[in-house]
């Protein structure tokens, strides 16, 4: 028996709707508010009082010890498992099992290293031993459900089906969602089949639930943002920064903007809505950044309009630009007199000569 709730932090994805920005970069590892974005799920399951993360690694694995170290520096104690295959979210579960020290009826919380919350870690971790149940689920509600898993309750909160991307509305039975954030009994984790790909969503649960296993949903309708796209990631670093998403990971007092370390900005350049500049990044005269990512040594130019757009660790965006919905990716060189909108990515490396790209004023 563990005197605090242990974790298992899932963060093996390739992160492949994220490129360029992980190219080099683990998805959990990409900056949001000033710190890997992990940093903030760190922090947010140590003030819940969970001390004991064991995170499922895969893709670039090599990058997350380095950094975190044993986690001490967080008051946590870190540790890391490698998948030398893809395991799933299941297989990722089973196999590092053996890591934990959970007596059989112990809780074990398993969250998603992509996904911005708010969610309420000890109500959940409170519902699931009130509730007596084998699995819980924190679960949110969505306005269009069809891209997730619907998860439908009954009245005392007891799981009764899970729906797979549902399209037609007859299927479309609730709008509650399985928001990537469990509690499950030890023993439960030790049923999941070992040294092979499985996935929770639609193997283990779906099983569980048809053998009669008591699996509780519990609605927390805070915060909650899917990281799986560089919009998505953009907004969800904006929000911490202004305030709207909760961690005490923020690097500064929430507001319009966040400016690191020995970062330059120009005296009338505008900063806003949740802009972060990283460290030795510039932002010349004029420039206007709204709700955007400027990594560490980037530089924006005189002029350049910035919106809902990251620009990457040691790019160059040029004199006038204007971007809208871009990314731009690490070392990339944006010459001057370009216009980027409507989800652009510019490749890591990348040189776009000055006025090459433009749209009309119909478009």
């Amino acid at each position: 028996m563990t005197s605090s709730p242990e974790a298992i932090l899932l963060v093996g994805g390739k992160g492949t709707r994220l490129r360029p920005l992980t190219v080099h970069t683990p998805k959990p590892m990409v900056p949001a508010a000033g710190v890997p974005f992990l940093t903030h799920q760190l922090a947010r399951a140590r003030a819940a009082g969970i001390e004991h993360i064991v995170m499922a690694t895969s893709y670039l694995a090599e990058v997350f010890e380095p950094y975190f170290g044993d986690g001490s520096a967080l008051g946590l104690h870190l540790e890391y498992v490698t998948e030398e295959e893809p395991l799933g979210t299941g297989g990722a579960i089973r196999n590092v099992a053996s890591r934990l020290h959970s007596g059989p009826d112990d809780p074990v919380l398993i969250f998603n290293g992509d996904i911005l919350t708010g969610l309420d870690i000890k109500a959940l971790l409170k519902t699931h031993r009130t509730a007596k149940a084998d699995v819980s689920l924190h679960l949110t509600r969505v306005a269009d459900p069809r891209a997730f898993g619907l998860v439908p309750t009954d009245e005392t909160g007891r799981v009764t089906a899970f729906l797979e991307k549902p399209q037609t509305p007859e299927e479309i039975v609730t709008d509650q969602i399985n928001a990537g954030a469990y509690v499950f009994n030890r023993s439960v984790i030790d049923t999941i089949p070992e040294n092979r790909p499985v996935s929770v969503e639609r193997e283990t649960f779906p099983n569980l639930l048809s053998a009669g296993a008591h699996l509780h949903g519990m609605v927390d309708s805070t915060y909650w943002l899917d990281l799986g796209t560089p919009q998505a990631f953009v907004r969800g670093s904006a929000d911490l920064v202004l305030g709207r998403a909760p961690s005490p990971a923020v690097p500064g007092r929430c507001g319009e903007h966040l400016v690191l370390g020995d970062a330059q900005v120009a005296q009338d350049a505008k900063l806003m809505g949740g802009t972060v500049i990283g460290k030795g990044a510039r932002v010349e005269s004029g420039a206007r950044i709204e709700g955007s990512t400027v990594m560490d040594g980037a530089v924006v130019e005189a002029g350049a309009q910035v919106t809902d757009s990251l620009i990457g660790a040691g790019a160059r965006v040029g004199a006038r630009c204007v971007l809208d919905g871009a990314v731009v990716g690490d070392n990339a060189n944006i010459g001057a007199d370009n216009e980027l909108r409507a989800g652009a990515r510019i490749w890591c490396e990348a040189v776009i000569p000055q006025g090459t790209i433009r749209f009309s004023s119909d478009q």
